[in-house]
């Protein structure tokens, strides 16, 4: 998301939709075709499903922060490659857990560390040097003691581009600045050896710094939802339906507001790799199927882990499906083809954004914000169909 601040103003335009989007038809469905849960089930696997998401995310941050650190001691253009395979593999797993925002969790409450996680898109002379500015950015200026203090206070001051930490910060010291229409940025790994470029130590100690903050950022949120403790999940599975509305508040803004909105019609509108999610290293394609997958995962109650096992328990759809079996079948077919069409997209997206409406990228990239949007209506009769008529925060604790 381009800056915490917005999440508020997704969350009204889902919420809108919810209380103006007519109820579906309710074809009668007994609980025994559908397999019907109780919404204390459904909620307490969630919270199992977005700590095994959380585990994962963890466990490739810390192996991308043990490759980071590998690649600094002897820095080498086969270390760079690595790092960024690292950095890669660990997008998947942080991707999906994108579902599980929007609703003030753990991850982005007021004391919510999303913002030092996640935000976006980022002024990269910020952090270090760009093209015709050899000397920008925090790594240039000696200065700015770079310390995880330090760097946490930087994060997004005096403007929300002024991004100094998180996944985009990484990104953006592997790979540098994205020059080319057809390949990610080409950052050099001499730009980590003394005496090849200026500030070569405080490069180093920058990366370093940034993968510890995200590792330890990443730890908050993991043990907030980590079972048999005194933590958010514990509350969130004691708080019957308020805990499904956040679920689906989670989905739906994510579907409409983010995703399709912030994520593909922005750079759709603008044409400007500026507005991509991940520029530097033109991953920007996989982030959004692993939103879409998360968003998935939410409904199904389904979740593909690091080792291959699949956590599968009772789920959203189930639910709907025992009061609403026509909507709990529309929304999984529509979230199918939100999936399929997100991984139709051909990298790279900042080149399929590029031309009029009937350039065969733009019509591809637009299909998925269009059954993105479709979805969010599902999801809407989707709470109606259990009994939930408003998709707000606001005292929650009423229908």
């Amino acid at each position: 998301m381009k800056s915490l601040l917005l999440s508020a103003a997704i969350l009204a335009a889902f919420s809108v939709q919810a209380q103006t989007t007519a109820p579906a038809a309710k074809p009668a469905a007994t609980a025994a075709a559908t397999g019907a849960v109780t919404a204390s089930q459904v909620s307490a696997h969630y919270a199992a499903l977005v700590y095994a998401n959380y585990e994962d995310t963890l466990a490739a941050a810390k192996a991308l922060d043990t490759t980071l650190a590998e690649f600094l001691k002897a820095p080498s253009a086969e270390g760079l490659n690595k790092a960024r395979k690292a950095w890669l593999d660990a997008r998947e797993f942080y991707g999906q857990t994108e579902a599980f925002r929007f609703y003030a969790g753990p991850i982005d409450d007021k004391n919510g560390p999303e913002g030092r996680i996640n935000a976006w898109p980022m002024d990269e002379a910020y952090v270090d040097y760009v093209k015709d500015k050899p000397k920008a950015g925090i790594i240039n200026n000696p200065k700015v003691k770079i310390t995880k203090k330090g760097l946490t206070a930087l994060n997004e001051r005096d403007g929300e581009e002024n991004i100094a930490t998180g996944w985009h910060a990484i990104e953006f010291l592997l790979w540098g600045q994205d020059l080319s229409d057809t390949g990610p940025g080409n950052r050099s790994f001499e730009d980590f050896v003394d005496g090849k470029v200026a500030n070569a130590d405080r490069r180093r100690t920058y990366l370093k710094i940034v993968s510890e903050l995200l590792v330890d950022d990443l730890t908050y949120i993991t043990k907030a939802w980590a079972p048999n403790a005194k933590n958010y999940r514990a509350k969130f599975e004691k708080s019957g339906n308020d805990a499904l509305r956040r679920m689906l508040v989670g989905v739906g803004s994510l579907s409409r507001g983010e995703l399709a909105g912030e994520r593909i019609e922005v750079a759709l509108a603008s044409q400007d790799q500026e507005d991509e999610h991940s520029c530097f290293s033109d991953n920007t394609h996989r982030d959004i199927v692993a939103n879409a997958q998360g968003i998935a995962n939410v409904w199904l109650g389904s979740y593909k882990r690091a080792d291959g096992s699949t956590l599968q328990g009772p789920s959203l759809r189930d639910l709907v499906a025992a009061k609403d079996a026509a909507v709990a079948e529309k929304t999984s077919k529509d979230i199918a083809a939100s999936v399929k069409a997100a991984e139709s997209i051909q990298p790279p997206f900042d080149r399929e954004i590029i031309g009029g409406a009937d350039a065969p990228g733009r019509k591809r990239v637009q299909a998925v914000a269009d059954a993105l949007k479709l979805q969010s209506t599902d999801f809407v009769n989707a709470a109606r169909a259990i009994g939930i008529s408003k998709l707000t925060l606001v005292d929650p604790s009423k229908e």
